[in-house]
């Protein structure tokens, strides 16, 4: 079983580097640097796509298309491409050694469904033009990914905090409710992301020098749409794009207090100081550089640090749950 649990914690390994490089393709506009899939202008690298690449250049210098952008695009999905296989891997080990895993095959059947699900994300946000409900999506997917990924390691490992942390029923709904305000915020963070509203506003707290700027909901979280656009095919305002901003925000001060009061209990619970310490370190980072995004104009790596930080602390989350949640 040694190697079933290795090929888990790789998986889970490259799902993080997956999901942070997808950030990056996303946030360096490269995103349809290949416009078709699962090739490069029907060819396996950019290298071997040379002359199309060219041509589109020469139709359209400042497009989405160029060499930087082509292979940015294709190396995330050779990293995705490895791990579906090794899911893969996973799933048909968990079912050929089924009477000897802890939970048989139903988790590792339902991550190789999702990752057949993200592969269908991901063609359809290059052929739909990165429109904003698939885009967001597949970033869930991903995380959804890493979590799953990781819930069946800790399964797995079996023994992992049995002996060292006492039961906490108490904990469980905290622990719930906080994992649940996470989703929701790196929801709103992927619809900030994927409708380019990051600086929507530019300073901090205010937002365009008011606490309550001209917002537009109905049009900034209407789902079925093009990118910058709105439903009727008219150009995304800014008071939408600002409403997309405002909202992220303020979910950011609700978790903020409320994984706040969650660190102090864990601080306060005999063997989750640690646990508590984690969080509460991975929060401040998250806070810190989502300020930093706005102060600072959205720095490429600050931006992708960001999303990084998300995934961390989801994972903190889910960690905290199966912690707590044990038998």
């Amino acid at each position: 079983m040694t190697l079933y649990r290795n090929f888990i914690l790789a998986a889970l390994v490259l799902t993080f580097g997956v999901v942070t490089l997808g950030a990056y393709v996303r946030l360096s506009d490269a995103g349809l640097g290949c416009p078709d899939w699962p090739g490069c202008y029907g060819s396996v690298t950019p290298h071997h796509a040379v002359d199309a690449i060219n041509a589109e250049l020469a139709m359209r210098p400042d497009g989405p298309v160029s060499h930087v952008k082509a292979w940015k695009e294709m190396v995330h999905r050779y990293f995705a491409g490895t791990l579906g296989l090794l899911v893969l891997t996973i799933a048909v080990l968990s079912w050929r050694w089924r009477r000897e895993t802890r939970g048989g095959p139903g988790l590792p059947l339902l991550l190789l469904g999702l990752i057949v699900f993200q592969a269908l994300l991901g063609m359809w946000t290059v052929t739909l033009l990165l429109k904003p409900l698939i885009v967001s999506s597949h970033l869930l997917g991903g995380l959804a990914t890493l979590s799953l990924l990781l819930w069946l390691y800790l399964r797995e490992r079996g023994q992992f905090g049995h002996a060292y942390y006492a039961r906490v029923d108490h904990l469980r709904s905290s622990a719930l409710l906080g994992l649940i305000l996470v989703v929701a915020q790196i929801t709103l963070g992927g619809w900030v992301s994927t409708n380019y509203a990051a600086l929507a506003c530019t300073d901090f707290p205010m937002c365009q020098g008011s606490w309550m700027p001209p917002m537009d909901f109905e049009h900034g979280f209407t789902l079925r749409r093009e990118l910058g656009e709105t439903a009727s095919g008219e150009l995304l305002s800014m008071s939408a794009l600002t409403a997309i901003h405002w909202a992220h925000r303020m979910m950011a001060a609700v978790v903020t207090l409320y994984l706040g009061w969650l660190v102090l209990r864990l601080l306060r619970t005999p063997g989750y100081a640690g646990m508590g310490l984690a969080v509460g370190g991975l929060l401040v980072l998250q806070v810190s550089l989502g300020i930093s995004n706005v102060l600072y104009s959205l720095p490429l790596a600050v931006a992708v640090a960001h999303n990084a930080g998300a995934a961390l602390l989801l994972a903190s989350l889910v960690l905290l749950n199966y912690r707590v949640r044990r038998k």
